[in-house]
């Protein structure tokens, strides 16, 4: 196995780790960056994206995370195609293995494997994926102003989803498979008293129908009692929760009860001295790529200020 040794490896691509190269580069760093499975991030299953800062037009997902991806190695990223598959935190230099093929050996590493939506795993589901269907409707809500749209949930996020796409949407659908919400009672009463959005309880959703070029029009539900119901909606959200991916790093630093890496007041300093945690991975609240972009920033100059004082 190959050894290399560097001072600021980043363990994933999307807003954070392209933002956190592109800093840690021009503080020269030399930093090595591993996309990982999904170089882009989540983005990359995105279609238009309309509100990120500085780009009045809109621009793809994709298109956004090639210029990111650009900009970083402009200013000296190694930017490299690769999976990390294990990690050694418990001293530093800290030991990353990727690919199972190549040691890495790293002064400082900043975290920044995103996190994955959950989805019901129905085939029409990956069939109209940025067609219809989104897990964030702060991201895509824009795109059915006006329009009839569904919400899969029934917790915080799910109200949060469907009372932010009542303000801009004719109607709203919540599709909820018990027969209570189990978000906040706070949260519970917005909805409540929200007059374009409709519950349906004890409802699962058996397949989201539409066209190849016209993306959603409905979804077919199934009651508990086995009935079936059609709801006509161009937008389908799912708002089930989100999957932090930080398996891999959590023998050694500090999560929630969901995952989510624990940083430091308001740094992006994990447990680990010289470990940081950027992006999704640590935010279970706000997940936006300007944000997530933000926290990259933070990491790269976190891990300039740990390398200047631990020489």
């Amino acid at each position: 196995m190959s050894i290399e040794k560097i001072k600021c490896l980043i363990i994933g691509s999307g807003p954070a780790g392209y933002t956190a190269a592109i800093y840690a580069a021009r503080a020269n760093l030399s930093p090595v960056l591993y996309e990982g499975i999904q170089p882009g991030g989540q983005l990359t299953t995105t279609t238009e994206v309309d509100n990120f800062p500085g780009y009045p037009q809109g621009i793809t997902g994709t298109e956004m995370m090639d210029q990111l991806k650009e900009q970083a190695a402009r200013f000296g990223t190694d930017v490299r195609f690769g999976l990390a598959t294990k990690v050694d935190l418990s001293k530093r230099p800290f030991k990353v293995t990727i690919d199972q093929e190549k040691e890495i050996i790293a002064e400082t590493i900043i975290i920044s494997t995103g996190a994955t939506a959950k989805y019901l795993g129905l085939e029409s589901e990956e069939t109209f994926r940025g067609q219809g269907v989104s897990a964030c409707a702060t991201c895509d809500g824009f795109f059915y102003k006006g329009k009839d749209v569904a919400v899969v949930g029934g917790g915080d996020t799910a109200c949060e989803e469907a009372t932010y796409l009542a303000g801009i949407c004719n109607k709203v659908y919540m599709i909820v498979r018990r027969d209570v919400l189990r978000a906040s009672k706070a949260m519970q009463e917005r909805v409540k008293n929200t007059p374009n959005i409709e519950i349906l309880w004890h409802y699962n959703t058996k397949e989201i129908i539409g066209s190849p070029m016209g993306g959603v029009n409905g979804a077919i539900l199934v009651h508990k009692d086995g009935s079936e119901k059609k709801i006509d909606v161009h937008g389908f959200f799912l708002a089930i929760g989100h999957h932090p991916n930080s398996e891999l790093f959590s023998e050694w630093v500090e999560t929630n009860s969901e995952g989510y890496i624990l940083t430091q007041g308001k740094s992006t300093k994990t447990n680990v001295p010289g470990v940081f945690a950027a992006g999704d991975v640590q935010d279970p609240h706000y997940r936006q790529a300007v944000t997530a972009a933000g926290s990259g920033c933070m990491a790269a100059l976190d891990a300039e200020r740990f390398l200047g004082e631990n020489k």
